[in-house]
């Protein structure tokens, strides 16, 4: 069951590679700094993946402006999300929930990614949208079955224009 508007976020612990080398990332550091938006997606180099983490990169200020922060998160290693970072553009932090314990938390786990095409895959994150505010709880909550489909941004920028 996924995790729903009302509830706690909860906490984690993901690996984000900087330039500096692997860094820890912790939400509760960065709750009460400004509003959170979790960006689940299901794999690195894809097209899906690409489109989307590329076109919030080509739009954060809109987010900084909003005072949130975007954190963008796969099963991928974080030596991949970074070199698919610098090959596309992308310039969110992208985290690396390579164990899907953070997928398995918030409910966004695929039992099997894309049966119908052999893709047996458990644990793959579902494209996802969380909007976190300052005290830690989920204002916005999307979870999608196909992996194609996109988050209502429209929806994720109205809600963090109501926090």
């Amino acid at each position: 069951m996924s995790i729903k508007v009302g509830d706690k976020a909860p906490d984690f612990t993901l690996v984000s590679l900087t330039s500096e080398g692997p860094q820890l990332v912790t939400l509760s550091d960065l709750i009460g700094k400004s509003n959170i938006i979790l960006l689940f997606v299901p794999m690195a180099f894809t097209g899906g993946c690409t489109a989307e983490f590329c076109e919030i990169s080509n739009g954060i200020s809109e987010y900084t402006a909003l005072d949130a922060t975007v954190l963008g998160i796969s099963g991928d290693n974080p030596f991949a999300q970074d070199a698919w970072a610098k090959k596309e553009g992308i310039t969110l932090t992208l985290l690396s929930d390579y164990e899907h314990k953070v997928t398995e938390a918030y409910g966004v786990a695929y039992d099997q990614f894309l049966p119908a095409k052999n893709l047996i895959m458990g644990g793959v994150s579902k494209r996802s949208a969380f909007v976190i505010d300052k005290a830690g709880v989920v204002q916005y909550a999307e979870v999608l079955d196909v992996p194609s489909d996109m988050p209502n941004f429209d929806a994720v920028k109205a809600t963090l224009r109501s926090l």
